[in-house]
């Protein structure tokens, strides 16, 4: 199984429900296909560097995966079916790169454990 990255942008009209839902959808192909998802971040409206179809922003959404490397043909297809998908990419993370956004995950979770801890002090007094 190889290590795949997928950075996908979703149309800004949508509501936060069908925005999920399109998120899910793809997840569901690659669960359909033996592909384990190994992170999932959802990166929020933001800005676009240049119009897409007419539109200044979108959804950003990341996917990590293992996969066999026929999944990605489906995954592509299923985003270029789908007329909420702006732009996509999907790309192959070598050894190095697998490294580096294991690294990132376990920052980030550090991360978060920090604030959480600092939220539940600050309840407290």
């Amino acid at each position: 199984m190889n290590h795949y990255e997928t950075v996908f942008i979703l149309t800004p009209v949508l509501s936060d429900a069908q925005m999920k839902e399109a998120v899910e959808k793809f997840k569901a192909v690659l669960a359909e296909n033996n592909a384990t998802v190994v992170n999932e971040e959802n990166w929020g409206l933001r800005k676009l560097a240049y119009p897409i179809q007419h539109k200044s922003t979108g959804f950003y959404t990341l996917i990590e995966f293992d996969a066999e490397p026929t999944v990605v043909k489906k995954l592509e297809t299923a985003f270029r079916r789908d007329e909420k998908v702006i732009r996509f990419l999907i790309f192959h993370l070598d050894k190095h790169a697998a490294e580096y956004a294991a690294k990132r995950r376990s920052l980030k979770g550090a991360k978060n454990n920090v604030s959480n801890e600092e939220v539940k002090e600050v309840k407290e007094d």
